[in-house]
């Protein structure tokens, strides 16, 4: 490759007086996610980038997944299936951003606002941005996920060249301005030999901020006059006033305690060791457990016990330069919010865009949760499905019950519901249920192969899913929200006990919800991730000993580098946790068992760290 000053002696136009050009864009860079090639060099078609797209993953499947409901006035659908793939196999993020980018430009809306879309301002904490640059940001946040992490961005369509920077503003923009007329960007103070004495301005770009040249009417657009301008465009407010629709408040309530809790809670793996070290701590003081960051228990793949499903999978964290985020001294730019509902065609406007429903958090509580599957409106129509399958069917029921829920949902789908809940409700010793996880990432992914996805959003109905790891994971691969039933059941009986003798029903369903929107959104600070609806489908994780059949039929695109189990051995483990659940429940009416996940027992999960071994290094 090349450095700076080696670029004249390979394009030769630049050696000639006669070469002239409104604008230039450039970006001498050191490659840190992707080999330096040529393909990858900036400017792509339309971008340069300094930074990362953190939330990468996430935005290439859901672009992929808008692929087939794409539409637009002035190209025949015939033709349509010649765009596919939009986003280049084998780019880098930032060539994948401007993959996106170049659609959404193209298509009618423009440069500017398809940056102000894709890249979008922390508008909820911006005191300065006027009711209708709100409106525009909330519409858009109902169309698509932002493209998060740290970016300073360059961008030119051949007449507009612009700047911005992301939410954070986690990347430096400095520019200055001169008396003939010259504007300058760049990431670096020293950019350009241009004397002070000819500067009439300098500064830089706040977060969110976007400044930008029109070289065919020679104007300068700043930040505030750019987006007062994209926002009276359409009549965005008016839209999500009447299209966007949240939850009442409905009166906070606990289930009935159900006689059979304790045979349900062994047959979804609990232990007295996570209700009092995991779940209680939740409750009690409104957020997770403190822990030692070391875990030296067996791998689920490893271990002589039946481990829930979530555990083969590992959290991906910040490695290279994109920076993790606090969430609690950033509080200001990050978002629980979820959305519910049919994503309409990406290349349109309109008001169908925001007849959605809108969730402040994924964690819905007992009452809520029969509210969202009751809706009336024709476009938040719902069905459940249910996940369960018979234990003596064994493999093939298992199998053959996966199968089904992807034939269902699909079926679903194209009949117009735009809310599925998968739901594991009714275990009994006879039945029990698929993992949550695989079925939400199933169904996720068989909708997309079949062009559907776009039109609803799923919901996990379930008992298997209780810390915030487990929330992560069904977020990650699909699920928009979740409602731990099994945990309210759990509550309820320990209300009933007196073993919460300070907290009301709204206290402990604020409480638990409190500690699982913080555990996600330090989960998502992680990867430098502000918003929820980024992190939603993003499939960041890393399966640790997953086989390649289930990883490509259900968790298509997530790394599994060993290999590991596969559907068959998975249905084992699942059947046998629910049997040896049951069995236990049958023999004995005390607590539970004490699993010995998060500290050494004698007969718990093996360790690396034991008494034994200690003895044996010291004698």
């Amino acid at each position: 490759m090349l450095t700076g000053t080696q670029l004249k002696s390979f394009y030769l136009d630049l050696q000639d007086p006669a070469y002239e050009t409104a604008l230039a864009v450039f970006h001498q860079r050191y490659s840190t996610n992707t080999f330096p090639t040529w393909p990858l060099a900036h400017p792509f078609r339309m971008v340069a980038h300094n930074g990362e797209i953190n939330t990468l993953r996430g935005n290439r499947n859901w672009v992929h997944a808008r692929e087939a409901d794409l539409s637009h006035p002035g190209l025949d659908p015939a033709d349509l299936p010649l765009l596919h793939p939009i986003i280049q196999p084998g780019g880098s993020d930032s060539s994948s951003l401007d993959n996106a980018f170049e659609l959404l430009s193209i298509s009618g809306r423009g440069p500017l606002h398809a940056m102000l879309m894709l890249v979008p301002s922390a508008y909820r904490s911006e005191d300065s941005f006027s009711p209708d640059v709100r409106a525009f940001y909330e519409y858009h946040e109902c169309l698509n996920e932002p493209w998060d992490g740290p970016a300073a961005l360059a961008f030119s369509d051949g007449k507009i060249v612009a700047a911005c920077l992301d939410r954070n503003g986690l990347r430096p923009a400095r520019y200055k301005i001169t008396k003939d007329g010259l504007f300058l960007m760049g990431s670096e103070v020293g950019i350009g030999n241009i004397p002070e004495k000819s500067v009439i301005e300098k500064g830089r770009l706040a977060p969110g901020e976007i400044i930008a040249v029109d070289t065919i009417h020679k104007k300068l657009l700043r930040d505030a006059d750019i987006k007062k301008f994209i926002a009276s465009e359409k009549p965005y407010g008016q839209w999500v006033k009447d299209g966007l629709q949240t939850l009442s408040s409905p009166t906070p309530q606990l289930p009935p305690v159900p006689p059979d809790l304790t045979s349900t809670l062994l047959s979804f793996g609990y232990s007295e060791e996570e209700l009092k070290v995991v779940l209680l701590p939740m409750i009690q003081k409104s957020e997770e457990a403190t822990g030692s960051m070391g875990d030296d228990a067996a791998l689920a793949v490893f271990s002589r016990r039946a481990r829930l499903f979530y555990q083969y999978f590992r959290q991906l964290f910040a490695q290279v330069t994109n920076p993790p985020i606090d969430p609690i001294r950033e509080k200001l730019v990050m978002s629980t919010a979820v959305y519910l509902g049919i994503r309409p065609n990406w290349l349109t406007d309109g008001p169908e865009h925001v007849q959605l429903l809108r969730l402040d958090s994924p964690v819905i509580s007992p009452a809520e949760l029969p509210a969202i599957l009751s809706r009336k409106e024709s476009h938040l129509r719902s069905k459940t499905i249910s996940v369960l399958f018979p234990v003596s069917g064994g493999v093939d029921a298992f199998q053959k019950r996966l199968r089904q829920i992807n034939e269902e949902a699909t079926a679903a789908v194209q009949a117009g519901i735009s809310i599925l809940c998968l739901s594991d409700r009714g275990t009994t010793a006879e039945e029990t249920s698929l993992p949550m996880l695989l079925a939400v990432s199933s169904v996720h992914h068989s909708l997309i192969r079949a062009g559907l996805r776009m039109r609803t959003s799923l919901i996990a109905d379930t008992a298997d899913c209780r810390d915030v790891h487990h929330f992560a994971c069904l977020i990650s691969f699909g699920a928009s929200a979740v409602s731990p039933y099994l945990v309210w059941e759990l509550a309820a009986r320990w209300q009933a006990e007196g073993a919460l003798p300070d907290l009301d029903t709204t206290k402990i369903i604020s409480a638990y919800r409190q500690a699982v929107d913080k555990g996600l959104l330090k989960i998502m600070s992680k990867m430098g991730i502000c918003m929820l609806s980024s992190y939603h489908g993003s499939q960041l994780f890393e399966a640790v000993g997953i086989g390649p059949t289930l990883i490509q039929e259900h968790f298509t695109g997530t790394p599994s580098q060993v290999g590991g189990i596969e559907c068959a051995q998975l249905a084992d483990e699942t059947i046998r946790r629910h049997t040896e659940g049951y069995a236990a429940a049958g023999a004995s009416t005390e607590r539970l068992p004490d699993a010995g996940v998060y500290r050494w027992r004698r007969d718990g999960e093996t360790h690396a760290i034991t008494p034994p071994a200690i003895q044996a290094l010291q004698a």
